[in-house]
């Protein structure tokens, strides 16, 4: 299996290269500096045009095209397929290339024909797993597909919004589904996650997307690359917290008989204590509060106490083959709470300059 990349849109060796260009003196007061005329012309530039200008730090410029968006050529990617390559690698192949920001990928037969299993399984991982992406060919010889959806359409901090949401109404319906026993809840829930997938996977392209171009880490709305590995770490807690209720979801479809209301109270407030947790943590990232994550940290101590005094009980009270998979769901309860600390964690670290008095951060950045 062969992977050919066409138009790629990392940054070449030749323009990380800096140019040394005099500054010409016009007028009384102005001072000129030619633009590289190549960098002009990949950027649809002409006389006339604008470009905004930013102060960056202490001693750069960065210099922006004012356009709606930049027009640069389609970067393309080639999947080679061989009869003898097996499905899942062909799937994990492609959502590769789909990560690394490209706009085309085509999927193509190597040797003779793509099997059907192979067509349905390009097909099927498009419909589930890649955000924005449609089939735009399709014959036996090779599969396109297009991605069609743009950055500031769906941005990286929308994205979270949707998965945070996604993941706390998990949690919430897989618990009501062990209290009242309900399997259709419990089946429903371990669909959501692979909307918490297909968004995780998104966000993660516009991330990678963004390490690369200063003009689409501003399209997301994000302040420097550093924010890049930040929302990375989210995301993956993020998806945890998914995981973690859909396999609450999928305990409850193997329990069989009642669970004793002594048990079920104490899962309702942990579960209760876990997700207000999680909801807490998000509520910190969209407000930028050192504080509230702080406290998110300080507060998820005590899911270790909850989580053992519910397995004693869980313990003392066995009736049946099906208590045997309550002390899984605690566990899983328990590790939601746990991702709320580490998505709170990273709050911190995004917000800890803001905390503090600016008398200290003037000593911080002067011993740096």
């Amino acid at each position: 299996m062969g992977i050919y990349f066409l138009g790629v849109l990392v940054v070449s060796k030749e323009h990380e290269k800096s140019e040394v260009r005099k500054i010409q003196f016009s007028g009384k007061s102005s001072y000129m500096l030619a633009l590289p005329k190549k960098w002009v012309d990949e950027m649809g530039l002409g006389r006339g045009q604008s470009v905004a200008v930013e102060r960056q730090g202490d001693s750069s410029l960065i210099i922006t095209p004012r356009l709606g968006r930049i027009t640069t050529a389609k970067a393309e990617a080639i999947l080679e397929v061989l009869p003898k390559n097996k499905t899942d690698s062909i799937v994990r192949r492609l959502i590769s290339i789909y990560l690394l920001g490209y706009s085309t990928i085509h999927v193509k037969a190597k040797e003779g024909l793509l099997t059907s299993a192979q067509r349905d399984a390009v097909k099927e991982a498009s419909r589930r797993h890649l955000i924005g992406t449609e089939i735009i060919a399709d014959s036996r010889e090779g599969i396109t597909l297009q991605v069609l959806l743009s950055y500031p359409e769906l941005s990286v901090k929308n994205v979270l919004k949707r998965m945070f949401l996604i993941a706390e109404s998990m949690h919430r319906d897989s618990i009501r589904a062990l209290v009242k026993l309900d399997m259709d809840t419990a089946s429903a829930v371990t669909k959501s996650d692979d909307e918490v997938d297909r968004f995780s996977l998104y966000a993660i392209r516009q991330l990678n997307m963004a390490v690369q171009s200063d003009f689409i880490l501003r399209e997301i709305e994000l302040k420097n690359r550093r924010d890049c590995l930040d929302y990375r770490l989210i995301v993956k807690s993020v998806e945890r917290v998914a995981d973690h209720a859909n396999k609450i979801a999928e305990g409850v479809l193997h329990i069989d008989g009642q669970v004793s209301q002594a048990i079920l109270e104490k899962v309702l407030k942990m579960s209760e204590f876990s997700v207000g947790l999680f909801e807490k943590a998000g509520l910190a990232l969209s407000k930028g509060d050192y504080e509230s994550a702080d406290n998110v940290v300080e507060q998820a101590k005590e899911a270790e106490v909850l989580q053992e005094d519910l397995l004693n009980l869980i313990e003392k009270t066995k009736e049946s083959e099906s208590d045997q998979v309550l002390p899984l769901i605690v566990e899983d309860i328990r590790r939601t709470a746990e991702y709320a600390a580490d998505i709170a964690e990273v709050v911190i670290n995004m917000n800890t300059e803001g905390s503090m008095p600016a008398s200290a951060e003037g000593h911080l950045l002067r011993a740096s």
